[in-house]
């Protein structure tokens, strides 16, 4: 098996390692083994990494080779193959999706497998959020069609998160604000959540923040009422009671948008880290009207509020309809092999990535 793993304490420090399972080798009762076909990678999955102590994304996939302790794998989306099973209802040749290591091989333990779906039981990841623990069994889906499926790895993770914002924005009245700014704004989390606001007509008007390199790209989306970039944000109307939605995480620009919105910043909701490598609170923040959102959390309140098809079928109307927007600007790069994301990792980390491009790695190519 290869791996793709970077070190914990300095994430942009990353090696493949040549380790672990192989295919044919001994499996365990009642395990599947899964090869990964491919996956997505996104500064989304940056945010993984750094936040990978603090909310548990090392745990998921221990990686194998020396040192191990001190290196980690960065969890992807994307789609896999059982290719040995000793799971009866679990054939080999059933394609999955879901959560999985930047590898090429992944054991499981199913659990509460059912004709749509598996829970994977491995011990380590029993007290880890539920939804990454989730597999879809895609050959199930009515009407699943194979020419979607980089659409859905890349954008399914962050417009679900697009959609849990909008959905808990709306839930609080949003924070009494007459407009939302929204950081960050080329970001693709970012544009799911610009499509569920445009399509809402009780929604107050978006304010997209952004780099000047990306200031073009985020005007032509069409999306955002105001474009502002990160040095002129001071042009944002400060009169206006106002919800930050913080995709970037970068302490300097949090703290000049909350001194310069003062008393009518009314709320400021931390998402992501696009730039992760500038994460300390600058001096203005209010952290007192300031909470860092986590979307598996609000995930599992609304599928105890609506139930588990309620939520899926609300979630899956609006991720199906910004997908379809989005084929007006996404273009797909494939990466071949794990050592082609090795080589340009270091350009996502730097957010040296095109806001229109979506990398797509197979990792055994």
């Amino acid at each position: 098996m290869t791996e793709f793993q970077v070190r914990k304490d300095k994430i942009s420090q990353h090696r493949v390692v040549d380790a672990g399972i192989t295919e044919g080798s001994d499996l365990a009762d009642g395990a599947v083994r899964a090869r990964i076909e491919r996956f997505a990678f996104t500064s989304n999955n940056v945010t993984y990494a750094v936040t990978g102590d603090r909310i548990g994304y090392w745990q998921f996939f221990p990686p194998s080779g020396n040192d191990a302790a001190a290196w980690g794998m960065i969890p992807v989306w994307g789609f896999a193959e059982i290719v040995q099973s000793n799971v009866d209802d679990l054939p080999v040749g059933e394609r999955l999706f879901g959560y999985f290591p930047p590898a090429t091989y992944l054991d499981m333990l199913p659990t509460r497998v059912s004709a749509q779906r598996f829970v994977d039981g491995t011990a380590h990841r029993s007290d880890l959020p539920p939804a990454y623990n989730n597999y879809t069994r895609v050959s199930a889906e009515p009407g699943y069609d194979p020419a979607t499926d980089n659409a859905r790895m890349l954008l399914w993770p962050l417009y679900i998160t697009s959609f849990c914002l909008w959905d808990a924005l709306q839930d609080n009245d949003w924070y009494g604000a007459r407009q939302v700014v929204i950081v960050s704004a080329s970001s693709k989390t970012s544009i799911g959540l610009a499509y569920a606001i445009d399509a809402d007509t009780e929604a107050p008007p978006t304010v997209g923040l952004t780099s000047q390199h990306n200031l073009e790209f985020v005007e032509k989306l069409g999306l955002y009422q105001q474009s502002v970039t990160y040095d002129d944000l001071t042009n944002i109307d400060a009169s206006v009671p106002t919800v930050i939605v913080d995709m970037a995480g970068n302490g300097e620009v949090m703290g000049r948008l909350h001194t310069h919105l003062n008393d009518n910043m009314c709320f400021c909701i931390k998402v992501g880290l696009t730039h992760w490598d500038d994460t300390e609170a600058g001096a203005g923040i209010i952290t007192e009207r300031s909470k860092f959102f986590f979307a598996p959390s609000h995930i599992q309140k609304r599928i105890q509020d609506w139930g588990p098809d309620g939520f899926a079928k609300k979630s899956s109307s609006f991720m199906q309809e910004a997908a379809m927007k989005s084929h007006d600007w996404l273009h797909f790069k494939q990466i071949d092999d794990l050592r082609g994301l090795d080589a340009i990792y270091e350009n996502i980390c730097g957010g040296r990535i095109a806001a229109n491009q979506g990398l797509i790695v197979e990792p055994q190519n």
